[in-house]
């Protein structure tokens, strides 16, 4: 598997959370990749999206989740290294979460698919792309939001869409959010970075200098669930206590899990099996 340039084998052993990390004899959910046009950035764009079991023969709507990845990812990390597929397929088999859709964008606006998969070819993928901390995706968002409500069938409502996403799509999460304060019902951040600066900017993108008014807004407007994931060895952890810290001065209710371990994948995969139950309830 792929991790930003690096090439790596990984292997799940034996236990009761690595369990939902492999195959079972569950039903299946399927994976595709889709390009969607984004008028904001000018592109077409990749995305990967899971269905849940049953969809294609289904005349349901369904929910949806939009995960988003890390400043090292595209819109295969999730799929790939957070197994994201067998995740959702063996928690919707035991009932534990209701079936939903889950978009994977690619967060890099600077890129419009991953490695080998657009044509800038076979590119070696870095961490700081020039569009990180640009507010380029947070600010066309709804782009996404309206391919896959035109696209797929699901449900069109703030009680059925959910945001979440680990380390830069955390700081994704959290901007976007706010920004379509009226959207979502449901946010998670996995070891957040509040907000990636970028030290030659010129001007503070909107999205960030607005956030505290439209955080406000989305206050008040009420959200069912705001759940927030750090390790406790995660070099984000004092950031995530400031971060906390705002939200108490606010007044922004939220939900706060502590785990074991750092900045890793192993806290990711785990964040999504707790978090996705929690869902659409």
């Amino acid at each position: 598997m792929r991790d930003i340039a690096n090439l790596f084998s990984i292997f799940i052993v034996n236990g009761e959370q690595a369990s939902y990390y492999k195959v079972h004899d569950v039903p299946h959910g399927s994976v595709t990749r889709v390009w969607y046009d984004s008028p904001g950035l000018k592109s077409n764009r990749r995305l990967t999206v899971y269905t849940p079991p049953g969809y294609e023969s289904s005349k349901e709507s369904y929910p949806v989740l939009y995960l988003l990845h890390g400043v090292g990812g595209d819109e295969e990390a999730w799929i790939s290294l957070g197994r994201t597929a067998q995740i959702m397929d063996n928690l919707i088999a035991q009932g534990k979460a209701k079936p939903m859709l889950v978009v994977m964008t690619n967060g890099h606006t600077s890129n419009t698919a991953a490695p080998g998969e657009s044509s800038k070819g076979l590119y070696k993928p870095i961490m700081m792309t020039p569009d990180v901390g640009s507010g380029n995706m947070e600010s066309t968002f709804q782009d996404v939001i309206n391919f896959v409500e035109k696209t797929y069938r699901v449900k069109k409502e703030k009680a059925s869409r959910a945001i979440a996403g680990l380390s830069m799509g955390g700081s994704h999460t959290l901007f976007i959010s706010a920004n379509l304060p009226s959207t979502f019902d449901y946010v998670g951040l996995f070891s957040a970075a509040y907000r990636l600066n970028r030290p030659d900017a010129q001007e503070i993108p909107a999205v960030y200098a607005n956030y505290e008014k439209n955080l406000e807004k989305q206050r008040d407007n009420g959200y069912k669930l705001y759940w927030i994931a750090m390790g406790k060895a995660d070099f984000l952890y004092q950031t995530a206590i400031d971060f906390r810290k705002m939200l108490d001065e606010k007044k922004v209710k939220y939900v706060y899990r502590e785990s074991d371990g750092g900045h890793t994948w192993s806290n990711w995969r785990l964040y999504l099996s707790e978090f996705a139950p929690l869902l659409f309830k």
